[in-house]
């Protein structure tokens, strides 16, 4: 009976220090909706969105001279809770509606340059969520 008890101890002491490892890995902080790069979620100031295709760069190139600006659309996801996702898009520039409030993507980088073509993953986007409670 002794054994019991001398054994079981550090047995709990080991369970739960797993058990704490195991937590700590699961929470990954998200990256505020700055500076992101497709594919990589980031918190919004409310909902959690990730920017997944560029589906028009139309900017007019820094070394240009245009009569019209141009745009940039991607397409997004709203990632909702229990796994859930929306999907939606945003334009440079525009407010788009999204859950209680409206997201704007308010930058996106490099900017365009008639020398080169800008590849997926050289895109990084700045947003802003307005709205909640």
């Amino acid at each position: 009976m002794q054994n019991i008890h001398r054994f079981a101890a550090p047995a709990l002491i080991v369970a739960f220090a797993l058990s704490a490892c195991a937590a700590t890995k699961q929470q990954t902080p998200l990256s505020e909706a700055r500076n992101i790069g497709l594919d990589q979620p980031a918190y919004a100031d409310g909902p959690v969105v990730k920017a997944v295709e560029v589906l028009e760069d139309s900017r007019c190139p820094e070394d240009v001279l245009c009569v019209h600006a141009g745009q940039l659309r991607l397409k997004m996801l709203w990632l909702r809770p229990g796994g859930r996702e929306k999907a939606f898009e945003a334009t440079l520039g525009k407010r788009t509606p999204l859950a209680d409030g409206s997201i704007l993507l308010e930058a996106v980088r490099p900017a365009r340059n008639s020398g080169r073509t800008i590849k997926p993953e050289d895109y990084r986007f700045d947003f802003r969520f307005d709205g909640g409670f």
